[in-house]
């Protein structure tokens, strides 16, 4: 029987996006705060005779088949020519969550898991894409400069999550192309200790004071966002609502699951065609591959 395993590629939000420059390259700095929830796609993988990729699920038709895609080019730079891919793709696509460069990570980590091949460096990761860095960390981190700068910061409260795409997909340079300028004022200071935000309020405030700074250029090119972020607001329990990423998904923040399950609940039937979801943080070690 061929090795077979399972592997979680989680939603990432920007709880913050601060764009500080922009490269002689093109490329531009940043200066976010990232998490990654308990939920997203998932990508299994198992021994074959050759390299292949096969995709289901929900959102399978708005994933590329051609050699661009980042599964494929994961596993291409992991040198696997013998493994069967399997993409269960759950997020929407374009969507400012991470989903193809979380895809790419969970599919560095199954094949490093089933072949033992190592995994590439910060360079070589940072070709596949900016997220793919901080997707594969797999933890809370402050990440800096094009994506490959990643810092630990203070532990998070526990709190839910609740995230709203409202049906359109953006595109990254399109977004980057409408912002006003690129040298932006960098996040403030952390907070040091070893628990500095005792609780979802508490990080929730300290954040009402940090920004995206892609979210008004997203809602030029798409103004239903700013329908999604008043929609999280006016749902009871939000301490915070904003844009993840390019967008065009937004994020609420809430004291806890149950608040953040109660409220995607309630939202359903107020936005019908919307993507909604909810859940939590990533628990340490979600991330890694479960043999089947």
């Amino acid at each position: 029987m061929p090795r077979h395993l399972r592997t979680l590629a989680p939603a990432k939000i920007n709880l913050t996006l601060h764009v500080t420059g922009q490269r002689a390259d093109g490329y531009h700095l940043l200066d976010s705060l990232v998490v990654l929830l308990d939920f997203g796609d998932r990508v299994d993988a198992a021994e074959a005779g050759d390299l292949s990729l096969s995709v289901l699920g929900p959102y399978a038709a708005d994933v590329p088949r051609g050699p661009d895609n980042l599964v494929l080019r994961a596993a291409r730079l992991m040198g696997a020519g013998g493994v069967a891919l399997t993409l269960h793709k759950h997020l929407p696509a374009a969507s400012g969550i991470g989903g193809g460069s979380s895809d790419a990570a969970a599919t560095l980590r199954a094949v490093a898991a089933l072949t033992g091949a190592v995994l590439p460096d910060a360079g070589a990761l940072a070709r596949l894409g900016a997220d793919v860095p901080v997707c594969l960390h797999g933890q809370p981190c402050r990440m800096q400069g094009v994506g490959e700068v990643l810092t630990a910061i203070p532990a998070l409260p526990d709190l839910g999550v609740v995230l709203v795409n409202p049906g359109v997909g953006l595109s990254t340079p399109a977004v980057f192309a409408a912002l006003a300028r690129r040298d932006n004022p960098p996040m403030d200071p952390l907070p040091t200790g070893s628990a500095p935000w005792p609780d979802a309020q508490a990080l929730a405030d300290w954040l009402r004071g940090q920004r995206n700074d892609l979210s008004r250029p997203a809602i030029i090119h798409a103004p239903v966002i700013a329908e999604a972020l008043a929609a999280l607001e006016q749902m009871p329990g939000c301490l915070l609502a904003r844009m993840s990423g390019s967008g065009a998904t937004c994020f609420g923040l809430f004291p806890s699951r149950a608040a953040a399950d109660h409220a995607a609940a309630a939202l359903r039937p107020r936005a019908p065609g919307w993507w909604i979801a909810a859940g939590g943080l990533l628990p340490p070690g979600a991330e890694a591959p479960i043999p089947l």
